[in-house]
């Protein structure tokens, strides 16, 4: 006898017409609890007591960036729920965290601050890393990784090539074009004067976080290679610090589960236009998913759909071997 499968995989077994099935069932599916949405009017409370180690900004530069710690600080952005209060911090074996941002202090946004990895992966990834180069479970995991041949050649590149990500288990890197590599650095937020396709602007460290950010999850990069305000189906990429990332965020899709006939028909219309849109597009990017769970979508309060984990995402350039136009 088979084992069952469940929806999302008897959809992913089907191909695509399935997940139109799969969405439209939304509207029979027995209601899930829905996880704790942020607030707009965060709570008062006394300053965050941010650490370093929470935000893994001791690990850096083997992190995700720096461009938001700022707001971190200021305490532009809060955590809304599970609130260690002896910390004032966020319990810290979770993946994300609903949260608000603000720019001026006085009007609130939600969002999300997720990490690349669990906790515990992160852990067992850097003590692995350790072990590679015979050092103690606490070494500097920055140090090691300068260390290898691969980062000495990143140290030495001008210009992102396949050669250099050859071998990173991304969905995004499994057949990397020029033209797609070129897109990554020059859409790279976290440098200060991003724009060109050459790295002479990157520092060391630069390319370290963003070698790291590309071997881990490359999740942040394709939110900011193909933008939801260029009309991708992606939320925005607000910034990272340390080993976390912000982006905004709204309901996950099991919320809707019981959702009105009408409601889960427009759900499923949505999910074929994007589809549609990720193989066929101005830029002539095939993107693809390797796998699909509900977990990997989310809605925006206006009711549209949208990508909220791209970490699945693999991305074929169909223009490869034709003469490349803008990237």
């Amino acid at each position: 006898m088979e084992p069952q499968l469940g929806p999302e995989a008897i959809a992913l077994r089907l191909g695509w017409p399935a997940l139109f099935l799969w969405v439209s069932a939304l509207s029979c599916s027995v209601s899930l609890p829905a996880p704790p949405s942020p607030s707009l009017v965060p709570r008062v409370r006394t300053s965050y007591n941010f650490g370093r180690t929470f935000l893994g900004l001791d690990k850096c530069n083997a992190c995700i960036g720096t461009s938001i710690c700022k707001k971190f600080f200021k305490e532009e952005i809060r955590f809304d729920n599970w609130l260690a209060s002896h910390f004032e911090l966020p319990l810290d074996y979770l993946r994300s965290y609903p949260a608000n941002y603000s720019d001026d202090s006085k009007t609130w946004r939600p969002v999300e601050i997720a990490r690349l990895l669990s906790k515990h992966q992160n852990e067992i990834s850097d003590r692995r890393i350790c072990a590679s180069a015979a050092a103690p479970k606490t070494c500097s995991i920055e140090r090691v990784l300068r260390k290898t041949g691969r980062f000495q050649k990143w140290l030495q590149a001008k210009r992102l090539t396949p050669d250099l990500v050859q071998g990173l288990p991304s969905p995004l890197l499994r057949c990397p074009s020029q033209r797609l590599l070129d897109r990554v650095v020059r859409r790279y937020a976290e440098v200060a004067d991003a724009g060109s396709i050459f790295m002479d602007h990157f520092t060391d460290r630069d390319k370290l976080r963003l070698l790291y950010t590309l071997a881990v999850n490359t999740h942040p990069i394709l939110l900011q290679i193909f933008p939801g305000a260029e009309g991708w189906p992606l939320p925005k990429y607000l910034g990272s610090c340390g080993r976390f990332l912000v982006s905004t965020s709204t309901s996950l899709l099991q919320e809707f589960y019981g959702a009105p006939p009408d409601q889960a028909a427009d759900l499923a219309y949505q999910l074929l236009r994007i589809l549609e849109s990720l193989r066929n597009n101005d830029l002539n990017y095939f993107l693809y998913f390797t796998h699909v769970d509900a977990a990997m979508f989310g809605i925006f309060n206006n009711g549209h759909l949208f990508i909220r984990d791209a970490s699945a995402l693999g991305v074929i350039d169909k223009q490869e071997g034709t003469q490349h136009g803008p990237g």
